[in-house]
C-alpha cells in the first residue's frame, strides 16, 4: 500500500485540482478552445474559469490570447508544451494507480480464496 499512497501524494496537485483538470483535458483534445466553449462544457463560472486560467497561465501550462471583434472581448486558450506534458502525464500516472490498485486487489483476492485461480 504504501507504493500506492507516495504515488498519490507524488501526482501534481496544481493540475489534480478537479476544475483545472477539466480544463487542462478539455483542451488536451483540441488546437485551441474559446473561453466561452470551456465555460460551457466544463460548468464554470466566468470568474472562476478566469482564476484558474491565470493560475494555469502563472504556470506556464496554458497560453491565453485575447482581442476584441468590435467591442466583444475574445479569449483563445491553448495548451502549451508544458501543459500538454503535464496533462498527459497526469493521466498516466492515473491510469497507473488505477492498474495497480486492481492487481492489488486481484492478488488479495487469490489470497483470501486461491480456488478462484482455477
Amino acid at each position: 500500500m504504501a507504493k500506492t499512497y507516495e504515488d498519490l501524494a507524488n501526482l501534481d496537485r496544481l493540475v489534480h485540482e478537479p476544475a483545472r483538470l477539466a480544463i487542462l483535458t478539455a483542451l488536451s483534445a483540441c488546437t485551441s478552445a474559446d473561453f466561452t466553449f470551456l465555460r460551457r462544457v466544463i460548468g464554470l463560472t466566468g470568474g472562476n474559469l478566469n482564476t484558474h486560467l491565470t493560475t494555469l497561465e502563472a504556470a506556464g501550462l496554458v497560453l491565453l490570447k485575447k482581442r476584441f471583434d468590435g467591442k466583444v472581448p475574445h479569449t483563445a486558450v491553448s495548451l502549451t508544451g508544458a501543459g500538454r506534458d503535464a496533462i498527459n502525464s497526469h493521466w498516466e500516472q492515473l491510469v497507473a494507480l488505477r492498474r495497480e490498485a486492481r492487481s492489488r486487489h486481484m492478488r488479495a483476492r487469490l489470497q483470501a480464496d486461491p480456488a478462484e485461480s482455477e
